[in-house]
């Protein structure tokens, strides 16, 4: 019973390394400040949201997008 735990430790230590390996996606990156950003703009307007919109592009720069 205990070949089957470290069997299964290890496949979840191989798909974490995995994961970790694929380069993240700016659509991906900062789901938080993007979809808080993204609704004030559609119901306030983009030059009301100025704001967020500069959080959302700190949070890609710190994950190291040049934005």
């Amino acid at each position: 019973m205990s070949a089957l735990s470290a069997a299964s430790v290890e496949s979840a230590a191989v798909t974490e390394s995995t994961e970790q390996k694929k380069p993240l996606k700016p659509c991906c990156a900062c789901p938080e400040t993007k979809k808080v950003r993204d609704a004030c703009i559609i119901e306030k307007g983009e030059e009301n949201c100025r704001d967020l919109i500069e959080a959302h592009k700190d949070c890609m720069r710190a994950l190291g997008f040049k934005v």
